[in-house]
């Protein structure tokens, strides 16, 4: 079972938790209800809850003229924790728009995206064949959307800045030696292309790799490993057993941690943390898919696991525990399934499922 950095311990000792609630676009507006009707399922197992519902993404941009209205981000601010769902992020540009997730990672300084990746064994007693964790830096690297576009003799030329700096690469290494340290094998992986990008990728190796010799001997039950990014690729998908915990710069692990999902089943069944020192955002990795959006067959599984990646990263993890545990059961018995893993339940079919075994 994935268990949080020992550090993160914010919330634990509060008598209620104000959480900020973002659907935002597609089935987000589907998966986070359900999300929300289990945390308050857990009853003493975690404090009072108090949700505020918020305003942010694609619809509201087409509606508002701002993807992330200032008074979501002012009302985080007031909150202990959040969920967000998905966006709807237009693959063309469109002037004025920029994806309020990117930004609110950014405002929140959310600089890590936890995101564990983990099968469910038929038998309770057995490893899981698939059990791995991607760190994935959330603040840099290509998403800092610095892009240019130009005219030149031989046509359009575009050009975009990618930006790594010791700090991020510092913080998000120390994250992921922190989360090893609570997993059996103990193993980080640098996942990189500094064999080609020999600057940024390079700095982004050569700072995590100094983590442990700053750590006054924290890190030394950890075993540090590396691996050129599209190697770790073909890798994962043959043999997924030799990794533990990943980290990764920004763009790296977001296509990492979408293709380990394939391990799993679906993407329906990923969760996600963006997670600060003292702020802590669950977010299920898939999409908004607008192709099933209203249809009422979204998997609510990937945000019912992040409410509880969420709680575990605040210190509540009686609560953590009991979602994942019902997750886990349903799964296994495999009888109430979305259609994304071969089932023909309804969200309400599968949240009712995870209700029963609460």
């Amino acid at each position: 079972m994935f268990r949080a950095p020992i550090r993160r311990m914010a919330t634990t000792a509060r008598q209620s938790l104000k959480i900020g609630l973002i659907p935002a676009d597609g089935i987000g507006k589907e998966v986070i209800p359900a999300a929300r009707t289990v945390l308050e399922a857990l009853g003493s197992d975690i404090p009072r809850l108090e949700f505020v519902p918020l305003l942010a993404g694609w619809e509201v941009f087409i509606r508002n003229g701002t993807a992330l209205p200032h008074e979501t981000v002012d009302a985080l601010r007031e909150c202990d924790g959040a969920l967000f769902g998905a966006v709807s992020s237009p693959s063309r540009r469109v002037t004025g728009y920029s994806s309020p997730i990117v930004a609110l990672r950014k405002e929140l300084d959310l600089y890590a995206n936890v995101r564990p990746v983990v099968s469910v064994a038929p038998n309770p007693e057995d490893k899981p064949a698939v059990d791995l964790v991607v760190v994935r830096e959330n603040t840099e690297c290509l998403y800092v959307k610095q892009e240019q576009l130009s005219n030149t003799e031989n046509g359009k030329e575009a050009r975009a800045t990618r930006l790594i700096t010791e700090r991020a690469s510092r913080r998000i290494g120390k994250m992921a030696f922190e989360i090893a340290l609570g997993r059996p094998r103990k193993q980080v992986t640098i996942i990189h292309k500094s064999n080609v990008l020999s600057v940024t990728d390079g700095l982004f190796r050569e700072t995590i790799r100094q983590v442990p010799a700053e750590a006054n001997g924290r890190y030394d039950s950890v075993k540090l490993e590396e691996q050129i990014v599209d190697s770790a690729v073909y890798r994962l998908f043959r043999e997924p057993q030799i990794y533990d915990v990943m980290v990764a710069p920004n763009l790296y692990g977001d296509i990492i941690s979408d293709a380990a999902a394939a391990l799993v089943g679906s993407l329906g069944l990923v969760p996600s943390v963006n997670a600060g020192d003292n702020f802590f955002m669950g977010e299920p990795v898939h999409g908004s898919a607008p192709d099933i959006e209203g249809k009422g067959i979204a998997n609510p599984l990937a945000a019912i696991r992040s409410a509880a990646l969420m709680l575990r990263f605040q210190g509540h993890t009686t609560g953590a525990d009991r979602i994942d545990r019902a997750v886990d059961q349903v799964i296994r018995e495999g009888q109430v399934l979305t259609p994304d893993l071969g089932g023909k339940s309804s969200t309400d079919d599968v949240l009712n499922a995870v209700l029963k075994k609460l």
